[in-house]
């Protein structure tokens, strides 16, 4: 028996293998990226950004994620408090309506704004209708603009803000909430002084989320003309032809985006102590008056209206006026599919084995699951980079094929982490006793996760692919930086269309990518209708 262990040991050993190969094929890039950053970018054309550009980069990143934090918490915690706390009318409706900004990118609202508000558009034409002034004669917000941007970013992030307030609104002791009442505090006291201080850690770190997705958008920075750091890097990179230098600026960018990292684990271990206990009850809503429920409707449905019915029923609406929108998209639909698809299912295996492994409790497991996270943190751009400067050792030119793979590459670093935690999820919920029994009756660890492990974690697999596939397909900078010649996807259609202000033929490209995304964000949002509160996941 004590001859035995040790080989049992080392096929344990032997077995986190592939997790090590899994974390290093999504970390490549990364630290491609910081090598070429700190040794080959520090030439003349740095030197210029640096003394010309590069303050425009820092300041138009930190102050559009300043602005768009302030946004998304006004949007998303006052939504998230009434959804889960109160009755009124349409409140079921809006738990999941709520969420389906989620399905459209950024770049997709700010060409639906773009038009909307621009001189042009329906608003200002009619104010000029029904006021007889000129453009010049009255004032109007400008979209093309840092406000303009981070009110476009908010609106297509803020559900990551309004998911995390709901979980941590529905976690919380109703006995706290109620002892607050029972002392007299009033509704509004009860939200500030008990509620939101208890939920602010896990708010925190849905903040964090939506702020590593604004640091990473190009589209929406780029048509609405806001210079900002992921804009600095594709542009060095498309137009001036200097990847060290857009390393170097990704380097810049990663030291911020690593910041926000930091600040969503420190924000994770003040999570305080609450946990689940047979004391918890679930959530009784209170009815509000008639007042203050057709406030809260009014409310929810302006919400959804502005970050969704209004953008998407404008795109939908130039699609269809102009003979312009069937601007052929047939084989840009083709290649996003292939694109999409290979990326989406290289993201899966890396997935899946990195949740399998998540069983060992070794240093390759939790390095390959840090690798992952930590991907997911970095902006597409980023990754391109460190790609570019790995493929660029290699003999040979990155077209055709070549580029594809790349691309499919970058995919699965950035998006291996949305396909994993699903399955880590459905793992930790199975009995340990299952791989026990399997352990003792002499399954070797291959064949524990073969017969036992992997049937557990593909029940959590749904979602996560479909999520990896619809982040494939939203991946626009990446795309850009690294796609064959003249072999465009869609994303890369609805940008080039739009940045020649040619919208109505940017609207059908931009519908396709927005429907595609419904399908995982419906399937979200019915998820969510069907937990109960205060119920065990």
């Amino acid at each position: 028996m004590a001859g035995i262990l040790p080989l049992r040991n080392l096929a344990i050993r032997a077995s986190d293998g592939p997790a090590f190969v899994a974390g290093l094929v999504i970390a490549v890039p990364v630290a491609a990226t910081l090598v070429a950053g700190l040794i080959f970018g520090g030439g003349d054309a740095w030197i210029h950004i640096r003394d010309t550009l590069l303050t425009g980069y820092v300041l138009g990143t930190v102050g559009t994620l300043a602005l768009t934090a302030v946004l998304m918490l006004a949007l998303a915690v006052p939504t998230a408090w009434l959804i889960t706390m109160y009755r009124f009318p349409g409140r079921g409706l809006f738990e999941w309506l709520l969420i389906l900004p989620l399905a459209a990118p950024g770049y997709v609202l700010a060409y639906a704004y773009g038009d909307l508000m621009g001189v042009g558009g329906p608003v200002q034409s009619a104010i000029r209708e029904a006021t007889g002034l000129s453009a010049r004669d009255f004032w109007f917000p400008d979209i093309h603009s840092l406000p303009g941007l981070a009110f476009i970013l908010a609106l297509t992030l803020y559900p990551y803000v309004y998911l995390t307030a709901r979980a941590a609104f529905i976690s919380q002791s109703v006995c706290s909430l109620e002892a607050a009442r029972s002392l007299g505090a009033s509704a509004s006291r009860s939200f500030w002084r008990v509620a939101l201080p208890a939920a602010r850690p896990v708010i925190a770190a849905g903040l964090a989320l939506a702020l590593m997705e604004a640091a990473a958008d190009y589209g929406a920075a780029e048509y609405l003309g806001v210079p900002t750091l992921t804009f600095g890097i594709v542009r060095a990179w498309t137009s001036f032809g200097e990847p060290a230098t857009a390393a170097r600026l990704a380097l810049v960018l990663l030291s911020l985006v690593l910041s926000l990292v930091l600040f969503e684990r420190w924000s994770r271990g003040r999570r305080g102590s609450q946990a689940s206990s047979n004391r918890w009850r679930q959530v009784d809503r209170l009815p509000l008056s008639r007042p203050l429920a057709t406030t809260a409707t009014t409310l929810c449905t302006t919400l959804f209206t502005v970050a969704f019915g209004l953008p998407v029923g404008r795109l939908i609406w130039r699609s269809l006026e102009s003979n312009e929108a069937v601007a052929p998209v047939g084989q840009a639909l083709i290649n996003t599919l292939i694109l999409s698809g290979t990326g989406a299912a290289l993201a899966f295996v890396l997935a899946l084995v990195i949740a399998l492994s998540q069983r060992a409790a070794g240093p390759l497991p939790r390095f390959a699951r840090l690798a992952a996270s930590s991907g997911y943190a970095i902006p597409g751009a980023v990754l391109a980079m460190g790609a570019l400067v790995v493929l660029g050792l290699l003999p040979f030119t990155l077209t055709g094929a070549s580029a594809l793979i790349a691309l499919a590459w970058v995919y699965a670093s950035r998006f291996t982490a949305a396909g994993a935690e699903p399955m880590v999820a459905a793992l930790a919920r199975a009995p340990a006793s299952l791989g026990q029994a399997a352990g003792s009756l002499g399954a070797s660890p291959l064949r524990r996760a073969r017969e036992v492990d992997l049937p557990i974690a593909l029940s959590g697999a749904t979602a996560g692919a479909l999520i990896l596939f619809v982040e494939s397909l939203k991946e626009l900078p990446a795309t850009l930086m690294l796609r064959p010649f003249n072999w465009d996807t869609l994303s890369v259609r609805a940008h080039a269309y739009a940045s020649d202000e040619r919208l109505a033929a940017a609207a059908l490209p931009a519908l396709l990518i927005t429907l595609a995304g419904l399908v995982p964000v419906i399937f979200l949002s019915w998820r969510l209708s069907r937990a109960r509160p205060g119920a065990p996941t």
